[in-house]
């Protein structure tokens, strides 16, 4: 957050005014409790059929599906797993990176949920399917308001950052993202 600027000033300069192809943080919270169901779907997902690092192929798939469903400008997988995007803004602007972890741990789920992990000794412990469910959230309504984005967001699903310092971003970075 850049003081007196809001907390998005990358790519929504003054989100709160709402000036003539400019949106409200009103509009942008409207559009996301529009997806909210498909936000809560994918996490229970995700949730369901973890994988461990480096092992995230099926995860990175269903990423990679949903961003191209959503129009993203680019979608690329520049290491087996993990998946990164553009969504380039209709306004000229700099970019700004979103990312999200997508790896899960070697822990045995006993929570009893009916999304609990069919992946016997691999669950999503620590919050990563979420991570990954917000941030294709944040995907599908970026993608739907490029007329107000000024500049490009880069979206990062990062494997491996159970395996740092050899895994997370290193590798990403390595990879040239």
């Amino acid at each position: 957050v850049v003081p007196g600027r809001g907390a998005c000033p990358a790519f929504l300069p003054h989100a709160g005014e709402n000036k003539k192809g400019q949106m409200r943080v009103s509009d942008i919270r409207s559009k996301v409790h529009e997806s909210f169901e498909d936000m809560i779907s994918w996490r229970r997902d995700f949730h369901r059929h973890p994988e461990l690092s480096n092992e995230e192929f099926r995860t990175s798939d269903k990423i990679e599906e949903l961003l191209r469903s959503f129009g993203c400008d680019s979608v690329e997988r520049p290491r087996p797993t993990g998946v990164v995007a553009l969504i380039k803004g209709e306004k000229p602007g700099g970019c700004v990176a979103l990312r999200a972890d997508i790896d899960a741990l070697p822990v045995t789920e006993n929570t009893g949920l009916a999304f609990s992990s069919e992946n016997e000794g691999v669950m999503h412990a620590c919050g990563h399917d979420t991570h990954a469910a917000m941030l294709l959230c944040a995907a599908k309504v970026l993608c739907g308001m490029r007329s107000e984005l000024q500049g490009t967001v880069k979206l990062i699903f990062q494997p491996a950052e159970e395996k740092a310092p050899n895994g997370g971003a290193k590798p990403l970075i390595e990879a040239g993202v």
